[in-house]
């Protein structure tokens, strides 16, 4: 009897006992968070850190490539010329960028791009943007203003600028003087000439040359 009674009392146990059901798994979210692709991508001005523009450029199009943002961006526009700097009666020619430290892109403007642009080492931020605005994009004159030589270099003749002042004493390397001292009395910027004061045979001669024909004694 007290045999019965006890496994009776460990049915009784077990009926009472909570039974832990285990909830079955969340399914994981696959609705896409990326903003709509419009299509429509306009040209912004970037702040970056100055002669780095062409690192700066690869590293944005790695991560876009990685995080398949492709639909977004269109590219990035970093102008140049290329200038023919007089030196030693030789035309060098060299490439510079038009303007340092920044570069153009072509992009749909979203809070990833945003973000994404941010990230990259040496980028400083969109050209007028701010904490709760977006950056204005350029206009179209300004477009084509900055486009109207893509894919051309323009060239531009410089002279280097003169290390000399007025009153300095040089000595002309190049020319019929070339070998003779005198005094810097005139720096003509406008057509990056030199007036150098002479001494030929008891007399002062003024002669004109170019910045490259002297040196700073």
């Amino acid at each position: 009897m007290n045999e019965t009674q006890e496994i009776l009392d460990e049915v009784e146990t077990v009926i009472d006992s909570p039974v832990l059901v285990t909830a079955p798994a969340q399914p994981m979210a696959t609705a896409s968070d990326m903003p709509p692709v419009t299509g429509k991508k306009n040209w912004y001005v970037i702040k970056v850190t100055a002669g780095r523009e062409e690192t700066i450029r690869d590293a944005i199009e790695r991560r876009i490539k990685i995080e398949n943002l492709e639909p977004y961006y269109g590219q990035i526009y970093i102008p140049i010329e290329r200038v023919t700097e007089r030196r030693n009666n030789k035309n060098i020619v060299k490439e510079r960028k038009l303007y340092p430290g920044y570069f153009m892109t072509e992009l749909e403007f979203n809070d990833r791009m945003l973000v994404l642009f941010r990230e990259i080492n040496g980028v400083g931020d969109f050209v007028g943007s701010a904490i709760n605005r977006a950056p204005s994009p350029l206009s179209e004159l300004e477009v084509q203003r900055m486009l109207r030589t893509k894919g051309e270099v323009v060239t531009t003749t410089i002279a280097l600028k003169p290390e000399f002042e007025r009153g300095d004493r040089v000595k002309i390397k190049d020319g019929t003087f070339a070998g003779m001292e005198g005094e810097v009395k005139d720096i003509l910027e406008a057509v990056h000439h030199v007036k150098v004061e002479l001494t030929i045979i008891g007399r002062t001669v003024p002669v004109e040359l170019e910045y490259w024909q002297v040196d700073v004694i």
